[in-house]
């Protein structure tokens, strides 16, 4: 099952000539979860490979213009072009109000338009995996989502069921599913003998607009990627403070300590290059990345490799390898 994200708007704030504001899209198998919206989301996804694709799913961090309002344009080309197929936009306490709000522009819809308010510790389960949100640091009611799997079996070891005896076909389906079987002559095989222990599913963790916070350290304990904001440099880290945003550094040592395989980097302000905010973060955590809009971040199954950061890799024409940590 193929599982990456996709960087729709990587800016803080304000769009930029080259970023737009926050939209990050996750891709599991044929599911598509838009985190954040920000202006001009629409247009990046005509802009990348994706196109507007009919997405079921719309998750708010926090109610702030920067993060919604992308919003309204979105839901009102939808209806332009007919769809019926429901939409729910999730989010934290206000969100219903938005949409309330945001009706006077959109007006009415064709399609079922249902708004999920949440809390930290709430969760969306979807088939195969499920979304929670946790708390942040940024204004009242802000939340960061978790993209977490289910385990997965253990490898079935094939010499062990053939020293065992274990016939192809279904007795070996039977051992994978954790059922004991019964062979000719009365031998019973359980499933530890041939199966080795479950593997843990894959973790993404976003954590929209913060300050540095022991819940995000929790939320992203051994996550495959951590998304953190760096809307500033540590010499602006009084101004991170008063604004409840995280500098470069801050990030890198919440990923750290959260033991998370990579991190990514976003929300970037003008006043910072890419090569500033990189330098700043891997001093302390080698394994960042920060990508640009239309970048794409692969997550691949842990025995398949580490997570791989594909500079435009979201848009059409060649790709880029840029590897796990440039």
């Amino acid at each position: 099952m193929d599982l990456d994200l996709v960087f729709l708007g990587t800016s803080a704030s304000a769009p930029t000539a080259a970023r737009g504001t926050a939209a990050t899209l996750l891709r599991r198998g044929g599911d598509r979860v838009l985190v954040d919206c920000g202006e001009g989301t629409q247009r990046q996804l005509l802009r990348s490979d994706i196109g507007l694709v009919d997405l079921e799913d719309v998750f708010l961090t926090h109610l702030h213009a920067d993060h919604v309002l992308g919003l309204p344009g979105m839901l009102k080309t939808f209806a332009l072009r007919g769809r019926e197929a429901p939409v729910a936009v999730h989010g934290p306490r206000g969100t219903r109000g938005l949409l309330r709000a945001l009706g006077v522009v959109v007006g009415n819809v064709p399609y079922e338009l249902e708004v999920v308010e949440l809390r930290p510790g709430d969760v969306v389960e979807r088939g195969g995996y499920r979304i929670e949100a946790f708390a942040v640091i940024h204004g009242g009611g802000a939340i960061g989502y978790a993209l977490r799997e289910d385990g997965r079996p253990g490898r079935f070891d094939v010499e062990a069921a053939d020293a065992l005896g274990v016939p192809d076909g279904p007795a070996r389906g039977a051992l994978q599913r954790g059922e004991a079987v019964t062979l000719e002559g009365g031998r019973v095989v359980r499933p530890d003998e041939v199966v080795g222990l479950a593997r843990l599913g894959r973790s993404v963790v976003l954590t929209g607009d913060t300050a540095p916070a022991k819940s995000v350290v929790e939320a992203a304990d051994g996550a495959d990627v951590l998304v953190h904001e760096a809307t500033f440099l540590a010499d602006e880290r009084a101004r991170a403070r008063e604004t409840e945003h995280s500098t470069a550094a801050e990030a890198a040592l919440v990923a750290r300590e959260a033991g998370v395989g990579l991190l990514a980097l976003t929300h970037l302000s003008a006043r910072y290059s890419v090569s500033e905010v990189a330098e700043e973060a891997r001093a302390l955590f080698p394994q960042t990345v920060v990508p640009r809009d239309f970048d794409l971040l692969e997550v691949p199954l842990p025995e398949r490799g580490a997570p791989k950061l594909v500079a435009r890799g979201g848009r059409r024409g060649p790709r880029e390898d840029v590897g796990s940590a440039a």
